[in-house]
């Protein structure tokens, strides 16, 4: 599905695809490594697990044809491992990542969707109506919230 947003003058379109692991793990894993591994210093161990192999992923890709964000969401009702490469932040793939989980999770027929919020993002997902629901921890070296949202 394409989807473009202005922002000051600049259309930028890219396209969100529903894949798997087995298809896209070299994208995926791409920019999960720049995010988390390089980026927020997130140990390596601690990234990878074994529930990518199981998950429905999220792939944003620029016009140009470069994978530019993704995200994870688990059978449980997590949403997780959502990631935009920083040239791309602000430009709309967080929110279309977004919007189009929360789709999918309804499609599904869940009635809630939880996740673990890094504590700069709080503010992004409560405008998409999830509130906070855990005091602040620890993990993999930044401080993160629980949040939930009732679908």
């Amino acid at each position: 599905m394409m989807h473009a947003t202005h922002q000051a003058d600049k259309l930028y379109a890219f396209t969100l695809i529903i894949t798997d692991w087995q298809q896209q793990r070299e994208a995926l894993s791409a920019i999960r490594r720049k995010v988390f591994i390089e980026e927020q210093q997130v140990p390596e161990l601690l990234e990878w697990d074994d529930e990518d192999a199981d998950a429905i992923h999220l792939l944003v890709i620029g016009l140009d044809g470069k994978f530019v964000g993704c995200a994870r969401l688990l059978h449980d009702g997590h949403l997780g491992r959502m990631a935009v490469l920083p040239g791309w932040r602000g430009q709309g793939v967080g929110t279309a990542l977004l919007q189009q989980a929360l789709i999918l999770f309804r499609e599904q027929c869940f009635e809630q969707v939880a996740l673990s919020a890094q504590t700069h993002a709080i503010s992004f997902y409560e405008r998409a109506g999830f509130r906070v629901c855990s005091e602040i921890y620890d993990d993999a070296g930044i401080p993160h919230r629980d949040m939930v949202l009732t679908l």
